[in-house]
């Protein structure tokens, strides 16, 4: 049994084996697929043309993804950690929409029976934990988030300051009326978006106008710059994608031998 459970989770959780990159494959295909369904139902004509099809397939996934989400607990020895996990919060609301719709029956439920449906779309979060270059890009993110929260608080500040100036500078008489809307148009503008829908008349503030397009070109380059940085450190730090099977997490050291966040054997080999 033991052996069993074993080699179910080399091929669940693990994506260095012939056997675990075809699972994950094969994965991918079937959550692409019931994705694609699922936007397809919402278009009354194509549903009603192959709504039997659609029934179809939409109950072969569901069973199909509960017989995942059940192998990924037995393969574990503390399913408990993948239950609670996002992951596996996330697997639950892929198939439990479907099963719910059997109970919530009647006039009145019809809605709440849609709308629980539309939560299949949760499905296509689970294609992220097969897309190593994501997590690369994941991890980027948390490393630079102390520097764009920054970035971020620094641009706040710098269009609080152009909106006032503007709303000093043009008035109310050309569309500025108050301090929030010409906060609006420096948003809109650094970001060079450009509505249109306010623009400013006189030759001061056409001036600073051009020096925040200016502006907003340079400060776009900021982020994805300190992004960069980090995304280039993860990858040159390129950990392995041995999963720890006691409490499912990630990220180990290319020469672990025990997981680093409860202490478990990593290959029991």
């Amino acid at each position: 049994m033991d052996k069993l459970r074993k080699k179910l989770f080399e091929i669940i959780f693990e994506a260095d084996t012939f056997t675990g990159k075809a699972f994950d494959i094969s994965l991918l295909l079937i959550i692409l697929l019931s994705t694609v369904v699922v936007i397809l139902e919402s278009v009354n004509s194509i549903n009603h043309l192959l709504y039997n099809e659609f029934k179809i397939i939409e109950w072969t996934v569901t069973i199909l993804f509960s017989i995942e989400y059940l192998l990924r607990i037995y393969s574990l020895r503390k399913p408990s950690g993948y239950v609670f996990s996002f992951f596996g919060i996330v697997d639950l609301l892929a198939i439990l929409p479907s099963y719910l719709g059997l109970f919530l029956v009647g006039t009145h439920s019809l809605l709440i029976i849609r709308t629980l449906r539309l939560l299949r779309i949760f499905r296509i979060f689970k294609i992220s934990r097969y897309l190593d270059e994501g997590k690369f890009l994941i991890r980027a993110i948390y490393a630079s988030r102390i520097k764009i929260s920054i970035f971020l608080f620094a641009l706040i500040t710098l269009i609080l300051i152009i909106g006032t100036i503007m709303y000093l500078v043009e008035g109310e008489n050309y569309g500025f009326t108050s301090i929030p809307k010409s906060i609006y148009w420096a948003i809109v503008t650094m970001t060079t978006v450009g509505y249109g829908d306010i623009t400013p008349h006189t030759a001061l503030g056409q001036f600073l106008s051009g020096i925040v397009m200016i502006l907003g070109y340079s400060i776009i380059a900021v982020p994805t710059g300190i992004v960069g940085v980090e995304l280039a450190n993860s990858i040159r730090k390129a950990q392995n994608t041995q999963v720890c099977p006691n409490c499912t997490k990630e990220g180990h050291d290319t020469d672990a031998v025990y997981c680093k966040y409860c202490g478990a054997k990593l290959n029991e080999s």
